[in-house]
């Protein structure tokens, strides 16, 4: 049981709706100051403040200061990793009739196509890579372990992917990320960011200035559907 503190101050931490908005607007990988926080969990500013401090105490939020700014973000990427799945978890959980609502009549177009999960992608666009990815036998999944095959290692490579940097990075190389809004899983970790950014670089995706939104460019709705086909 050495885990189960852990996971009740965690719980405890998310349990507010305030905090639960606050950190919902950080999953895009952003840094936000106090004041605009506030305002998307429409906290006064002495309770945001509060509700921030025990969020950066419990390890959940990073600072930056900018300035006279104080600017927060999550502060690893498997917060915002648990967060998606805590997401997820709470559809499964609803009751049958509850569950049985289309996707399309619970999740925003925009986000249900292509989003942030932190810094990998989520969405539409990435289940359908996942899956193509593991049916080609670029991806080896053993329950929510995951690595590459030769294939995927020269396909990922020719993608711009540097493997071994990924691997090098002090985080689980790749691992499933059940999505929230297509009840299936994408591909997390290393791997997942680091694809996510070539998707960016070549300019197939695209950020969004107001959410964690992807856009998917005309030239990326002709190259992403190669991938993995």
């Amino acid at each position: 049981m050495d885990y189960a503190p852990g996971i009740s101050q965690l719980a405890g931490l998310l349990a507010d709706p305030g905090r639960a908005a606050m950190l919902w607007a950080l999953m895009d990988g952003s840094a936000r100051p106090a004041g605009e926080l506030a305002v998307i969990a429409g906290l006064s500013a002495s309770s945001t403040s509060g509700h921030l401090a025990r969020l950066s105490e419990g390890g959940l939020l990073a600072v930056e200061t900018r300035g006279r700014n104080r600017y927060y973000r999550l502060a690893a990427p498997e917060i915002g990793v648990a967060i998606e799945a805590l997401a997820s978890a709470s559809l499964a959980s609803h009751p049958p009739r509850l569950r049985a609502v289309p996707v399309s009549r619970t999740a925003p177009p925009a986000l249900r196509q292509a989003r942030t999960c932190y810094d990998h992608l989520a969405g539409e666009l990435a289940v359908g890579l996942f899956e193509r990815m593991t049916d080609s036998g670029w991806l080896v999944v053993s329950q929510s372990s995951v690595d590459l095959s030769n294939d995927g290692t020269q396909a990922m490579a020719q993608l711009g992917i540097d493997i071994e940097a990924a691997r090098r990075k002090r985080r689980q190389f790749a691992c499933t990320c059940p999505d929230w809004s297509e009840r299936k899983p994408h591909l997390g970790g290393a791997l997942g960011a680091a694809l996510l950014e070539s998707l960016l670089q070549r300019g197939w995706v695209e950020t969004t200035a107001t959410s964690r939104a992807l856009r998917v460019t005309p030239r990326g709705q002709r190259e992403i559907v190669r991938i993995a086909a």
